[in-house]
């Protein structure tokens, strides 16, 4: 396990100035050195239309239900799509990123977002729209898996990588926060997918004619094997979580999730024989890796689950319109932009690990404090636990991509962006069903708020306790 300052024969090569082989000898063919500038805007732009494209339907999912025609059962999948092609293809983006090309990976990622997020509006029913946004997934997980290694390449200092993490984290939040906005203050939700698919459509081109490439190549042949069993496996977890709310064991969930297992199994037989492995297994038995991991899972089941689904809920509860849900869920998105951007001046006194700890707990206040909100039909009584929320999400945000790429090896840290990442992913999904669940099992919207605030809560402090403990190992 390579620390933050080491950097591996790999890395070297992947980094060695231009004109200059990793060996000592002149190459003509080099690409030109990135721009450290454009490369953080370009990569924190798309991130940012990626995590808008994420959040669209939370604050408009009545609407698009209603003009699909999509039944309350089926309402989980509008939601779940793009975390789906997220959690399916983002490891698999990563290491693709980091042996043909972070910048090809990147450009051809945020095309696809644009492209496909214009087809999900013109979507006429709820398995066409829900495929447009599996899809959507599967490019944004290309765009953020291969922005992650770009910034590595182009911040090649500890000071740098720490300062771009950040801003890049403060992105992710960013992007949470104007994308309600930007839906809500658009009257047609189609109309809305439309503008976000022409953003992405710019950023691609800019970032085609901007970026530097950058590749860690290894020796042998593509893990296409591994890809495939790994994409097809996470695939059958997500969807037997998405149906999984209408009952655990009927023979279609049974039956995807022993799928799963199964391909899972392969897929570790797989990456232990392989010459070239998508991904180190023996990371599996570092603390930072398994930190990395464990509070991507537990960021998705405790605070993504549950946010996705509650202005969905306050809508349908308090009566509030899609614009009035937007703003007041800026109050906890915005303070998480604003506590991402900032977390790197308390990196000195607060590691990462220790960051992940504080916001899970904090978290787990903000979630506690919105107890009996919905059920008092009171908006403003969820604003201290917004608050405290969002600072926790904010102090998550900027803590997980710097321990992704901390945690692997330089030359690979496309590959540790998006081994985070699909962990935070898996667990969206099957925060969101879990969060259905809850709201809807009690029979009162309140009450049933209740439980699934309590559950969050309690997911948040058990990672907090598992970061600590592994922080302990380490």
């Amino acid at each position: 396990m390579t620390d933050t300052g080491t950097v591996s024969t790999a890395a070297t090569e992947a980094t060695a100035p231009p004109g200059v082989r990793a060996a000592g000898g002149p190459d003509r063919d080099s690409p030109p050195p990135p721009h450290p500038g454009r490369t953080l805007a370009l990569t924190s732009a798309a991130t940012a239309v990626a995590l808008m494209t994420y959040t669209a339907p939370m604050v408009t999912l009545p609407q698009t239900a209603a003009d699909l025609n999509t039944p309350l059962s089926a309402q989980a999948w509008l939601l779940n799509g793009t975390p789906l092609g997220l959690a399916a293809l983002l490891l698999v983006a990563g290491s693709l990123a980091d042996d043909y090309g972070r910048r090809r990976i990147f450009v051809s990622g945020t095309l696809a977002l644009g492209l496909t997020t214009v087809l999900g509006a013109f979507s006429s029913t709820t398995w066409l729209f829900t495929l447009a946004r599996v899809a959507q997934g599967a490019a944004s997980a290309a765009l953020l898996a291969s922005s992650l290694g770009l910034l590595v390449h182009a911040f090649p200092t500890p000071a740098g990588r720490l300062r771009a993490t950040g801003v890049w984290g403060a992105f992710v939040s960013g992007g949470i926060a104007a994308g309600p906005l930007l839906v809500g203050a658009i009257p047609a939700w189609r109309v809305s997918y439309g503008v976000l698919g022409a953003a992405a459509l710019v950023v691609a081109g800019l970032g085609a004619r901007a970026l530097s490439e950058s590749r860690s190549p290894r020796p042998g042949r593509p893990d296409l094997a591994g890809a495939f069993t790994f994409g097809a496996s996470l695939v059958a977890l997500v969807a037997a979580l998405t149906l999984g709310r209408d009952g655990w064991l009927r023979a279609p969930v049974v039956s995807l999730l022993a799928v799963a297992v199964l391909l899972g199994g392969l897929f570790a037989w797989l990456e232990r024989r392989a010459a070239s492995p998508m991904i180190d297994l023996s990371l599996l038995r570092a603390p930072r890796f398994l930190a990395s991991s464990a509070g991507g899972l537990f960021m998705g089941l405790s605070v993504i689950g549950l946010f996705s689904y509650l202005p969905t809920l306050l809508q349908r509860a308090l009566g509030l319109s899609p614009m009035d849900t937007a703003w007041l869920f800026l109050l906890w998105s915005g303070l998480s932009f604003t506590v991402a951007l900032q977390a790197r001046r308390l990196a000195h006194r607060l590691p990462p690990r220790r960051q992940l700890a504080v916001g899970f707990a904090l978290h787990a206040a903000g979630a506690l404090a919105m107890l009996g909100a919905v059920d008092a039909g009171s908006w403003g009584r969820m604003l201290p636990g917004l608050v405290l929320a969002g600072v926790g999400s904010g102090l998550l945000n900027a803590a997980l991509p710097l321990l992704a790429v901390e945690s692997v090896p330089a030359a690979r840290a496309a590959m540790g962006s998006g081994a985070q990442q699909t962990f935070r992913y898996i667990g969206s999904c099957a925060g969101v069903a879990l969060t259905i669940a809850l709201v809807t099992s009690t029979g009162s919207p309140g009450r049933g708020t209740d439980v699934a605030l309590w559950v969050s809560a309690g997911l948040a402090v058990a990672a907090g306790l598992l970061v600590g403990v592994l922080r302990e190992r380490g």
